[in-house]
């Protein structure tokens, strides 16, 4: 049995996002908790309240313990880019492009990760 959780239109790029998951998964929910806490990283603190929503939505289902799940698939993918202008030099503008990410975390119980 898996839960997952998702998290969309989040203001950060797909690439620093990317960075924070990639040190999750494959981790036991406490350890990676612990990684997110102590993680310098800005994204850190939105993917850390996603896998206490991955958790809370493994607990619904019967017989699953928080204690014993792992973070078994994490990804994230590219959402809408907001398209700003910034006034520049002799009347021109450059454009700037806020990012954002789509987020999905897979908790597993230990064993049946794949």
């Amino acid at each position: 049995m898996e839960a997952r959780a998702t998290l969309k239109h989040v203001r950060t790029s797909p690439r620093k996002m990317r960075r924070v998951v990639d040190l999750i998964r494959g981790q036991h929910v406490v350890e990676a908790q612990r990684i997110l806490r102590f993680s310098p990283l800005g994204a850190s603190k939105d993917v850390d309240k996603l896998l206490k929503s991955a958790i809370a939505n493994a607990e619904q289902q019967p017989g699953i313990i928080a204690d014993n799940l792992v973070v078994a698939r994490a990804w994230v993918d590219e959402g809408p880019t907001l398209k700003r202008f910034r006034p520049r030099a002799y009347g021109r503008a450059a454009k700037v492009r806020k990012r954002t990410s789509h987020v999905t975390l897979v908790v597993t119980p230990m064993g049946e990760e794949r």
